[in-house]
């Protein structure tokens, strides 16, 4: 997904330090992962989305949701370009295989299944890079874990999907994100994304992103 994407990076941080550059690189490297994630739409603080999420390079996703709706479970099959959601658990009726695009399987901030790994975020936010200016904040503790804090904002009047603002948390060991935040051009909060427990190039079983 990110090939060539490195050489298409125009804007470098000053003083050589690229950590976004840093970050794409490590990516690239990964084979497979997985991490919870949480999701606060919004100014909302206290009701998360949260999934157990899972993501095999060749594109395939399966999502496990915690809340709000318990024991759903969503894979893409990047071969079909369709995604199964079983209601109830994987393998439960009813079950339904439908577009990414169907709005009744995206998140509450228009997140599609097709276009939520790592991978896609750091697209959009390398386009943005290239079209604006990245601040290297400092370090911040994010869930006791030392992080690097990016700020990346477009141009006036440039936004990517919607977003002229992301700030990102790196793990500075591994380059991982821990914390996402996106925001509109009017400078509001779109979403916040939190990570943890990740688990890199993990080996699934047979069979675990099929419908």
């Amino acid at each position: 997904m990110l090939a060539g994407l490195m050489l298409t990076m125009a804007l470098m941080v000053p003083g050589h330090l690229n950590p976004i550059e840093k970050a794409v690189d490590y990516y690239q490297k990964v084979t497979s992962y997985q991490t919870i994630i949480k999701s606060y739409v919004g100014s909302k603080s206290d009701s998360p989305d949260i999934i157990r999420y899972y993501y095999d390079k060749s594109g395939a996703v399966r999502m496990e949701v915690i809340e709000p709706f318990n024991g759903a479970v969503l894979i893409y099959n990047p071969v079909t370009d369709l995604v199964k959601l079983w209601l109830f658990g994987y393998g439960s009726v009813p079950s339904f295989s439908l577009s990414p695009e169907n709005k009744w399987i995206q998140s509450s901030s228009g997140q599609r299944v097709d276009r939520s790994d790592i991978g896609a975020l750091y697209q959009d936010v390398v386009l943005l890079q290239n079209q604006g200016k990245t601040t290297v904040i400092g370090t911040e503790l994010v869930d006791q874990q030392q992080t690097l804090y990016v700020k990346v904002e477009g141009n006036q009047g440039v936004s990517v999907e919607g977003v002229s603002r992301f700030d990102l948390w790196f793990d500075v060991e591994t380059s991982l994100p821990l914390k996402v935040i996106s925001y509109k051009p009017d400078g509001s909060q779109i979403e916040r994304i939190e990570m943890s427990e990740y688990q890199i190039n993990p080996v699934f079983p047979k069979g675990f992103f099929d419908h």
